[in-house]
C-alpha cells in the first residue's frame, strides 16, 4: 500500500508536523483531527512507551494524518517493532556516521536492502494487504542529524543507499556547537550546519526535515525544508492553559 505522505514528498511539496510527548491516544487523536500532515510519536524523549505506541498509531491513521515514530535510538529490535505497529517512517536520532546511517537502513528495511527481521503484524492489518506484498520500502528511513560530527561527514552519512531524508535537531546541534539550546542561533557555524543538510539533501535527492515552531518553521518552509514540525503537544497544552488562566485573571 502506498505512502501518502512519501508520495507527497517526492513530489516536491512542503509538509507540516507535529510532535507528541504525551502518551494518550486521544491526545494523539485531538492533535491529528487538527489538519497535520503528519504526526511523530516520540519514544526517545517524551513520556511514551511501547505500550502506549499502538492506541496513538490507531488513532492518527483514522485520520488523513501519517503517522511517524522517533525511536529512542538507533536499535534494530525497536526500530522494527515501529514499522511492525504502523508507522509509517521513523526518523531516528543521533546517527553520527555513515555507519550509523547504514545500521537504521537496514533496521528498516528487509533482505536483501537491509536485515529487519519479517514480522509487521499490525502494519500488515493495518494496511490490509498480503503480507507477501507487503513493500517495506514505502516506509521513510529518515536519521536525524545533530552533532558536529555528523555535519562534518554529512556526504558520508547522506550517500547511503536506502535513506529518504534527513532531520535537523536543532536542540543537540546548538549544544554540540557549545551554544544553549535554540531552534535558531545567531551563529554562523550553527546557520551553516542547516544550510549544509539542505545542500546536502538537494544533491543525494533526500528530503529536509527540521524540528521547530510555528515561527521559526516559516523560515524553515521559505528555506526549502519539505518536512517541518511546528508544533508539540504538551507545549500547545501548557500555553494555552496559561493563557486561559491569564485572561481569566485579568
Amino acid at each position: 500500500m502506498s505512502n501518502p505522505l512519501r508520495e507527497r514528498l517526492e513530489a516536491g511539496e512542503a509538509t507540516i508536523g507535529g510532535w507528541l510527548s504525551i502518551g494518550d491516544s486521544f491526545s494523539a487523536e485531538v492533535m491529528a483531527k487538527a489538519g497535520f500532515d503528519w504526526l511523530l510519536v516520540d519514544l526517545q524523549h517524551g513520556v511514551v512507551d511501547t505500550r502506549d505506541m499502538v492506541p496513538m498509531l490507531q488513532a492518527i491513521g483514522a485520520t488523513p494524518t501519517v503517522p511517524l515514530v522517533r525511536p529512542p535510538s538507533n536499535e534494530a529490535a525497536i526500530i522494527g517493532r515501529c514499522l511492525d505497529a504502523g508507522a509509517r517512517g521513523v526518523i531516528i536520532p543521533m546517527v553520527n556516521t555513515r555507519e550509523d546511517a547504514e545500521a537504521a537502513v537496514a533496521a528498516c528495511r528487509f533482505a536483501p536492502i537491509g536485515s529487519r527481521s519479517v514480522g509487521p503484524v499490525r502494519a500488515t492489518v493495518d494496511l490490509g494487504i498480503d503480507l507477501g506484498a507487503y513493500d517495506d520500502t514505502e516506509s521513510l528511513c529518515i536519521v536525524m542529524l545533530e552533532t558536529v560530527e555528523a555535519y562534518d561527514q554529512i556526504d558520508d552519512i547522506l550517500s547511503v543507499p536506502g535513506l529518504d531524508g534527513a532531520f535537523v535537531g536543532p536542540g543537540d546541534l546548538s549544544v554540540s556547537f557549545g551554544l544553549s539550546p535554540g531552534l535558531e542561533q545567531d551563529d554562523e557555524h550553527f546557520n551553516s550546519a542547516i544550510e549544509k543538510l539542505l545542500d546536502a539533501c538537494n544533491r543525494f535527492n533526500l528530503i529536509p526535515g527540521v524540528f521547530a515552531d510555528a515561527e521559526v518553521g516559516r523560515k524553515r518552509l521559505a528555506q526549502g525544508f519539505k518536512m517541518v514540525q511546528i508544533a508539540t503537544d504538551f507545549q500547545i497544552m501548557a500555553a494555552a492553559a496559561q493563557e486561559a488562566i491569564e485572561t481569566a485573571r485579568k
